[in-house]
């Protein structure tokens, strides 16, 4: 799909608008009684790398940049795929496990962990054509997973008092704090492995995109750095 076209200008606009409207919301809305504020969560780390992405995509389609931010894209659907698969597996197991005592905020939670990152996993599979440079990518997630990791271990969980676990507390989602370190640590190695496959399956269905749907080559196909651009 040609990133220039008017339906994908307003497909990117759309969704700018509303990762910028939710990002906001989030940071102005949220507490920030304990340390860390809404950055204790995983999900709002998402959140504001969907925001990036989706202005550097907005910015490609608009010809305001030539960078066409492949692994932006990459690095922003795998992340969210991340946070989708961890979410609802928490919660239908149950909700608790995830919102802790707090009342669900449907709205958000919804674009949080299904709107938003399906319409992240759309741009950067169908009209990115995201997914060509591997390396940096899978460096970019690997380095994303271990210092969210640290950022928990290290400084949430020891800043905070709540939610209280079986085992420990402070660290951001409640079933974290039923855990031992050695599992936390086992629970992290999965995420990085997830990371990849993840990964693995969003790069397959780029490539079978980009087989059945050619680029379109002329002026106004995409300059620059086309297909070696990060």
């Amino acid at each position: 799909m040609d990133p220039l076209c008017r339906p994908v200008l307003i497909y990117r606009l759309s969704g700018f608008l509303m990762a910028a409207g939710f990002a906001i919301y989030q940071l102005v809305t949220a507490s920030y009684e304990g340390a860390g504020g809404p950055f204790r969560y995983l999900t709002n780390w998402a959140l504001l790398l969907s925001f990036y992405s989706a202005s550097r995509m907005l910015a490609v389609s608009e010809r305001r940049i030539t960078r066409r931010h492949l692994g932006t894209a990459s690095v922003a659907a795998v992340l969210n795929a991340m946070v989708v698969l961890q979410y609802w597996r928490l919660y239908l197991q149950d909700p608790s496990l995830v919102s802790g005592s707090r009342e669900i905020d449907w709205v958000l939670d919804y674009y949080l962990h299904l709107i938003g990152p399906l319409l992240q996993w759309i741009d950067a599979v169908f009209i990115a054509r995201a997914f060509r440079r591997h390396i940096p990518a899978l460096g970019g997630l690997f380095a994303l997973v271990v210092l969210y990791a640290a950022w928990a271990e290290l400084f949430v969980g020891p800043m905070n008092r709540s939610p209280i676990g079986s085992v420990t507390s402070g660290l951001p989602y409640p079933f974290l704090n039923d855990m031992e370190v050695q599992a936390r640590l086992i629970f992290y190695g999965i995420n990085l492995i997830a990371a990849c496959v993840f990964y693995g399956i969003f790069a397959a269905l780029a490539v079978l995109v980009r087989r059945q749907f050619p680029p379109r080559e002329g002026p106004e196909a995409p300059r620059g750095n086309r297909d070696s651009a990060a």
